[in-house]
């Protein structure tokens, strides 16, 4: 491990030359990923090269002890030796968590289709308070969501939705919430006073540009049509929206929120690569599912992930057995406790895999 961090010292240390240079800026795709690479090592670089100067202070405090006949400073020299101890112990487990292979999307803004599921008007419903709840989470964390398509109900639900998450950190976190979500619940809709069982399902891709994915145009059947809302009420009167079907795979995709055809269609494009490279990526995983990675950052769409449980003020996360009493925090934008025990969770199932491949 000592080899190759001192590899990467030596490329970070390259890397940083390189942004010194006068002419750093002429290319500037170029000096984005340098910048970017100096991100991703920088914390890596600065955890080896703090553990390098506690070892040669624990060095040093060895050598004093050894040879220094003085009582009172040997006795300080003991005292120090716990805290450095400790000290390089938590570094060493940092350096391996910053060794883990990282996932290549991180960076990127994510793609999330929210649709209702099973249990009618209510699946409709929590559609939308889901829709709600990862709106706010996106402002708390400064990231922009941009409407792609949305079908709603008259009572005011989401048969589904179709968004853009762009900002930094939105795959990262997000990833964890592809599945279908349960919520238990009186319905707004039930008179009686009856707890309902519904489910809703979210999908988060990373976001591609068309130019990321092979798709060749005669692939493609581009069909236009009048946008419309709940009620059949007509958005425009122009037949302003677009869909794109995929012939290959039959993926269809859809956008109707612009009043203009060519900013429909140039996000009708972005969201078909989306599709098309998470479809790659999900079949590139099977064929090497001896080497996949924790469920817990992959999360299948039909894979039953959370219930939020109205009644008794809780959430559930299946994958990893976490209930939160906080329901109400949650559905108002506030998953970080769960996101960073998804997180926590994921890394250690890869350092554990780490450890069994060694």
């Amino acid at each position: 491990m000592d080899e190759q961090l001192r590899l990467l010292e030596a490329k970070y240390d390259e890397l940083e030359a390189r942004s010194m240079q006068p002419d750093f800026y002429a290319d500037p795709k170029a000096a984005a990923a340098v910048q970017r690479e100096l991100k991703t090592l920088e914390p890596l670089v600065k955890a080896w090269r703090r553990q390098q100067a506690v070892r040669r202070e624990l060095d040093g405090l060895h050598e004093l002890l050894a040879g220094e006949e003085d009582p009172a400073l040997r006795e300080l020299a003991r005292e120090e030796l716990p805290q450095l101890r400790r000290e390089d112990e938590q570094l060493a487990h940092q350096l391996k968590l910053l060794l883990l292979p990282r996932d290549p999307d991180d960076g990127r803004s994510v793609i999330m289709e929210l649709r209702a599921g099973v249990g009618g008007e209510e699946s409709a419903l929590f559609a939308h308070s889901l829709f709600r709840m990862y709106s706010m989470y996106a402002a708390a964390h400064g990231w922009k969501i941009e409407l792609m398509s949305q079908n709603e109900t008259e009572l005011g639900g989401l048969k589904e939705a179709v968004y853009t998450v762009s900002g930094e950190g939105a795959w990262a976190r997000l990833k964890y919430e592809s599945g279908v979500h349960r919520v238990q619940r009186v319905p707004e809709t039930e008179s009686g006073g009856r707890i309902h069982t519904s489910t809703a399902t979210v999908a988060v891709l990373p976001e591609m540009e068309p130019v990321d994915v092979q798709i060749r145009p005669e692939d493609l059947q581009i069909d236009t049509y009048r946008s419309s809302g709940a009620g059949g009420q007509h958005i425009n009167k122009t037949e302003s929206a677009i869909r794109i079907t995929h012939l290959p795979t039959g993926i269809v995709v859809e956008c109707q929120e612009e009043r203009s055809q060519i900013k429909n269609r140039e996000k009708a494009m972005r969201v078909l690569a989306s599709r098309l490279y998470e479809a790659e990526r999900s079949r590139a995983e099977a064929e090497q599912s001896a080497r996949r990675r924790s469920q817990v950052g992959a999360g299948m769409r039909n894979e039953r992930i959370r219930t939020y449980n109205f009644p008794q003020g809780r959430v559930t996360d299946h994958r990893i057995n976490l209930t939160l009493y906080q329901i109400d925090a949650v559905m108002n934008g506030e998953l970080d406790g769960l996101i960073d025990a998804l997180a926590t969770a994921e890394q250690a199932e890869l350092l554990r895999q780490s450890e069994e491949g060694m």
